[in-house]
């Protein structure tokens, strides 16, 4: 088999759920992580439907993931004074299985950890391909070769920096901004996981959430782009803090609370569009840094289908990394349609009062009803190759070249 060492940068879900099916199929995986350890805890993902769920119980994670998951949280709308105006179902926001992100990824790591080279506190910051390999440079450990790289690290990919061009030609702002804050109630395994009720609140280009299976506090507001570090929790504070300052209803308690919080994370409502091509010579985008959509709700389902037809078809191709690029593109230019062109921001956080009274209405209207039934079906919208079916996994895997 060609191509045998990979180095996967990002170590969240793509990531790990690539190393698992790659390892499967016999090829030695490297995964290098820029944080210095596995993010714990972080807001909840879910998935939805038949398509994920399958690639899940292949993967033999699916009770362990069963076993984590949150509780079905509704976000109940609210005016000033706190009367009730509309309902956005759980069973919407949390999919088929809900379950921290930090708690996935430490499903994955484990499932993984013993056959897999995991590197953490380190970045790439070259990448040069030769006639037969990857040359890597990273920020701290010496360059390495690898036959073939992937980036799954997330919708600020540093490897689609290196290998295609400036994050400003691909990931496109959608006008607006969310944060959430403060570690969800369902980090603690004490607390009961039953269905429970969040409260939003809207003004004109704004939201504030008191609450749910996200994060204690999560907020959303109409911006152009701003510049700030991201990984800076003052400066969110912030952001925060003077956006929201004359909102009325919880928030200024909110903003009391948001002071004490150092898990707070601040990033745009964006879009990546690679335009169907998602690979480029010996390089692959898999996850976020492919088809990215902040809060469209299909992104960790399509991290795990990415990774898992990735994965598959360079196994098909006995590791002929044209071939299997080839068909990873097709398969995925049409699956991750599902992401589309939607705007979370557009949709939670209205620009007037009169779009905020017309999302309140439609929320309870047969539209909505026959909306989530479209999204149950593009959900499944893929042919999901049973790949371990025609695939001979190799175990004379050769060693990384120095």
């Amino acid at each position: 088999m060609r191509n045998q060492t990979v180095l996967i940068s990002g170590a969240s879900i793509a990531g790990p759920a690539l190393a698992y099916w790659l390892h499967r199929y016999g090829f030695t995986v490297t995964v290098v992580e820029r944080a210095p350890a596995l993010r714990p805890g972080g807001q909840a993902v879910d998935f939805k439907g038949r398509t994920h769920l399958t690639v899940l119980e292949r993967m033999g994670v699916l009770d362990a993931v069963r076993a984590r998951r949150t509780g079905t949280t509704d976000t109940v709308f609210v005016d000033d004074e706190g009367r009730e105006l509309a309902v956005l179902s759980g069973d919407f926001t949390g999919g088929d299985v809900e379950i921290l992100r930090g708690d996935l990824a430490e499903i994955l790591y484990e499932k993984t950890s013993d056959s897999v080279e995991y590197v953490f506190g380190d970045t790439i910051t070259e990448l040069t391909e030769t006639a037969d390999g990857m040359r890597v440079r990273f920020e701290h450990g010496r360059p390495r070769t690898f036959d073939l790289v992937v980036g799954a690290d997330g919708i600020h990919s540093r490897v689609r920096k290196l290998a295609f061009g400036p994050e400003s030609d691909f990931v496109h702002h959608l006008g607006h901004y969310y944060c959430v804050a403060g570690t969800s109630r369902w980090s603690d395994a004490r607390v009961p996981r039953e269905r429970a009720r969040a409260f939003a609140h809207n003004t004109p280009g704004k939201l504030a959430i008191d609450g749910g299976s996200k994060a204690q506090q999560m907020y959303m507001f109409t911006s152009p782009a701003l510049d700030f570090p991201r990984d800076d929790a003052a400066a969110a504070r912030r952001i925060i803090e003077s956006t929201y300052a004359d909102m009325g209803w919880h928030t200024p308690r909110m903003l009391a609370d948001l002071a004490g919080f150092d898990d707070i994370y601040l990033d745009s409502i964006s879009q990546v569009r690679m335009n169907g091509a998602y690979t480029r010579g010996r390089v692959a985008l898999v996850g976020d840094s492919a088809y990215g959509n902040t809060l469209a709700g299909f992104g960790t389902g399509l991290a795990v289908v990415g990774a898992y037809v990735l994965a598959g078809e360079l196994a098909t191709a006995a590791g002929d990394h044209v071939t299997a690029f080839a068909a990873y593109d097709r398969i995925m230019r049409r699956y991750a349609k599902i992401a589309g062109n939607t705007n979370a921001g557009t949709f939670l956080t209205p620009k007037t009062a009169l779009g905020i009274k017309a999302r309140n209405w439609f929320l309870g209207s047969r539209l909505f009803t026959l909306m989530l039934k479209y999204g149950d079906k593009a959900a499944n919208d893929i042919d999901l190759t049973d790949y371990p079916a025609h695939v001979v996994r190799t175990t004379s895997c050769g060693p990384e070249r120095p």
